[in-house]
């Protein structure tokens, strides 16, 4: 799999049980299987051979990909993309160039083993990173990820549209999958989706709000705004 890519590591460490972080970031495009691969082995590592725990910064090749609650209705373009089952929680996906894909492997037996506060830690993670780029993000009740307003309240224009996407496996209380959040995809490729089973809204990214930032500056967010919902401080 690193064949396909240039990995740039990083120490972290976790101050809760004082565990080691890698974080890694991919400079190329990044096999699907090839990460699902890698996932499997280091959740696998995590728990029985005491690797550390990983963050994995990537982007992939246009796919789409299916959750455990996926539903075949909702893959509007089943020859338009590859579609990768996935045993993730959630439906469809679409991932691709310029969104930025966050694989999370954490240790939830150091964070009291919530899945629920593992996820509103993750949206967090989301929302502060939006933050920095002046978009607010918010929650939404009975909708997964996270979401923007557009146009004035009350105005026949105003809507809501989808920025980033979350989904979460757990095995054996180690994390992974993880979070996407739109920078510059083609916005074009979600619909050949009902994303996450969401009708009646949209899908947006920073450039289509006006943000011009590279996919190095969300991550480079990214990184410090993980440290402050997470408790995790970068090695000295």
């Amino acid at each position: 799999m690193e064949n396909n890519s240039k990995i740039r590591n990083g120490a972290m460490r976790d101050a809760i049980g004082d565990l080691p972080v890698e974080w890694r970031i991919s400079d190329q495009l990044v096999d699907y299987m090839d990460a699902i691969k890698f996932m499997e082995q280091r959740v696998k590592h995590i728990r029985e051979a005491n690797r550390p725990q990983t963050v994995w910064l990537v982007e992939h090749p246009p796919l789409y990909t299916s959750g455990t609650s996926a539903d075949p209705a909702e893959l509007i373009d089943p020859d338009r993309f590859p579609v990768f089952e996935t045993g993730r929680g959630g439906r469809y996906t679409y991932h691709g160039p310029g969104q930025r894909v966050a694989y999370v492997m954490l240790d939830l037996k150091y964070r009291g083993g919530d899945v629920r506060r593992y996820v509103h830690d993750l949206e967090e993670w989301v929302i502060r990173t939006l933050a920095y780029f002046n978009v607010i993000g918010e929650r939404r009740e009975g909708r997964v990820g996270i979401w923007v307003r557009r146009g004035a309240p009350g105005t026949p224009g105003a809507r809501e549209d989808k920025i980033a996407a979350i989904g979460v496996r757990i095995r054996r209380w180690v994390s992974y999958h993880g979070i996407s959040i739109n920078v510059d995809p083609e916005l074009d490729h979600f619909n050949g989706i009902v994303p996450c089973g969401i009708s009646g809204h949209g899908v947006t990214s920073l450039w289509d709000l006006g943000i011009t930032a590279s996919v190095a500056e969300v991550d480079s967010i990214l990184r410090a705004t993980f440290e402050d919902v997470f408790g995790i401080s970068t090695d000295a």
